[in-house]
């Protein structure tokens, strides 16, 4: 604080003066608790609105995975993950050779499909002698 500061009256009643009021009493243990119990809900509140708004339909719950869990056998042996694998799958693409129907930025572009994906799978065909639609 600034050594120019005016000092400040507490209170008509008071009279007091000082810079830092003095007559902040620490609140009461009831008080604490309710207010920690007010601000759980709000979080608990908040988590369950982020779930709510969630965009993928997975983690609302609204897929059935093991309708996946049957066609996705080679993708699952390349080692590619779940949301790449639902990406392929959801654009009927259920084994290596069904690459050669797509181009590679139309595969980039699959909701789901990131670059390690992309890099399993370009490295698969090379090894298969399998090329994307140009």
């Amino acid at each position: 604080m600034a050594d120019t500061q005016v000092l400040g009256t507490c209170a008509p009643a008071c009279g007091f003066k000082s810079r830092l009021p003095h007559h902040m009493s620490k609140p009461s243990r009831a008080k604490v608790k309710k207010l920690q119990s007010e601000a759980m809900k709000a979080a608990a509140e908040r988590r369950a609105a982020k779930a709510e708004a969630s965009k993928c339909a997975v983690t609302r719950g609204e897929v059935n995975l093991d309708a996946y869990a049957e066609v996705d056998g080679e993708w699952v042996s390349l080692g590619i993950s779940a949301p790449a694998r639902r990406a392929l799958i959801d654009d009927g693409l259920y084994k290596l050779s069904d690459l050669r129907k797509v181009s590679l930025p139309a595969l980039k572009e699959l909701h789901g499909m990131g670059p390690n994906a992309i890099r399993i799978l370009v490295d698969a065909m090379k090894k298969a002698d399998i090329t994307f639609r140009s």
